[in-house]
């Protein structure tokens, strides 16, 4: 039987890799840390290992190098957020067999494993051109997602650049992801670059590439997203992270179409749109003198919000039920949906981390499920203590004087219906059953 070590800090993701390894024949073995890897490293062979780029103690190259050192056979794989390249060209000159897109895909995992242990040719997966594997976009149906569904369809042909706005977690990406697929660019690449997970000094050369020798650590010619992204559509999460000499290069670089890798003479045409997506106040950085306001006015023709999961109402359950299934499919289970408890706890919680933390919690749900429907139990402390804790400080309806709190709240908004359930922090629907409930009649002061 072939040995198989995963070494993930992300708790939920770590033990599904394991499993999924044992329904397909491994003995598997998963770590959280560098650390806990290195000892298991040091007694056991493996077959193949798949680390996480960023670990609480250490690196994935670094425990790549140690494998390589150790047991040269061992077939290694670097799994990380974004398409990083540089990274991606480093782990591939040090060993690695190859890299993986988190969140990583069971189908093209098999497929990899297969031609790695088959000894068929193959290419590290750096940039791909926009494919439909990924989790859909779904916008949703209440007001907030209302609005941003008539943003993206307005925007989407054009070839106008957009700044994405919103928390972290949010869907910033999936929204970039759409615009894309709805342009008349959609048989282009799409790029994606984490400003935040780059270098300053290294921030130049990821966007527009360098040539052998021209700094210390370039030892080969390097391609820079702009390249990559020739053609179609270049998305830049967090740009505010970007250095003030880069952000100067960049500014260039969607004005005149035209780039410069570190080190050359030669200028490059590109054909990119560029969306760029952040979830701090720009307008603030640039009065603290750290972003650029030329290139706010470039990058922001086009603004959209992307709305929190608590500013999405009912549209939670939407999410819900499609990372439910994404999560069944990935995990060979036919979980059929959540009970009233569960429910619960997922309407009191804060969701401070968006759809991210949503579909983490989900997968992981559906991982510990033992029956046809996700109980609380199936979810993490802090939801399970939220089942009983309202999520904001203003009154709702899952206290046991509700009947109370409606007539207050209908009170102070003049007997208005829509205004008293928004007081609420319910829709509509919810309070009239409630009224009806309560027999509460507002007689001729009804309104809506």
């Amino acid at each position: 039987m072939k040995k198989a070590l995963i070494i993930e800090d992300e708790t939920s993701f770590c033990f599904m890799l394991q499993t999924w390894f044992e329904k397909n024949g491994y003995q598997a073995d998963a770590v959280l840390s560098g650390k806990e890897a290195m000892r298991l490293l040091k007694t056991t062979t493996y077959d193949i290992v798949l680390s996480d780029l960023r670990l609480p103690d250490s690196d994935g190259i670094s425990v790549l190098q140690f494998i390589k050192q150790t047991s040269p056979a061992t077939i290694v794989f670097i799994m990380t957020g974004y398409a990083d390249v540089q990274t991606t060209v480093s782990a591939i000159k040090l060993g690695a067999y190859d890299y993986l897109e988190k969140p990583v895909n069971p189908d093209i995992l098999k497929q990899k494993i297969a031609e790695a242990f088959g000894g068929k040719e193959k290419k590290p997966t750096i940039v791909t051109k926009s494919t439909n594997n990924q989790i859909p976009f779904i916008v949703g149906e209440g007001e907030a997602s209302k609005k941003l569904k008539d943003h993206i369809k307005l925007v989407a042909p054009t070839s106008m650049s957009v700044l994405i706005t919103g928390e972290s977690g949010s869907g910033k990406e999936y929204a970039a992801r759409y615009l894309h697929e709805n342009s008349d660019r959609k048989d282009g690449p799409f790029v994606a670059l984490d400003c935040g997970a780059i270098t300053k000094e290294l921030g130049a050369s990821e966007l527009f590439g360098h040539l052998k020798g021209s700094f210390t650590s370039a030892i080969d010619n390097k391609k820079g997203m702009f390249e990559y992204a020739n053609g179609g559509t270049l998305f830049l999460d967090e740009i505010g992270n970007l250095s003030y000499g880069v952000q100067v290069q960049l500014l260039r670089a969607l004005q005149e179409r035209i780039i410069k890798p570190i080190g050359g003479n030669k200028e490059i045409s590109v054909d990119v749109r560029v969306i760029t997506a952040t979830n701090e106040n720009l307008v603030q950085a640039i009065a603290n003198g750290r972003f650029r306001e030329d290139l706010y006015h470039r990058i922001n023709e086009f603004s959209m919000h992307m709305p929190s999961l608590r500013e999405r109402g009912s549209d939670l359950f939407l999410f819900a039920t499609l990372f439910l299934e994404n999560a069944n499919k990935e995990l060979s289970k036919n979980v059929k949906g959540f009970n009233d408890k569960a429910k619960l706890a997922m309407q009191n919680y804060n969701w401070p981390g968006n759809l991210r933390e949503l579909k983490n919690v989900i997968k992981r749900a559906v991982l510990f499920c033992t029956s046809d429907y996700i109980d609380v139990k199936d979810f993490p402390v802090e939801l399970e203590q939220s089942q009983t804790v309202s999520k904001t400080a203003v009154p709702t309806l899952k206290r046991s004087n509700e009947r109370d709190l409606i007539l207050e709240a209908l009170e102070a908004n003049g007997n208005n219906k829509s205004k008293a359930a928004k007081a609420l922090g319910v829709d509509r629907k919810t309070l009239y059953n409630k009224l009806h409930k309560y027999g509460i009649s507002l007689g001729a002061e009804d309104s809506e």
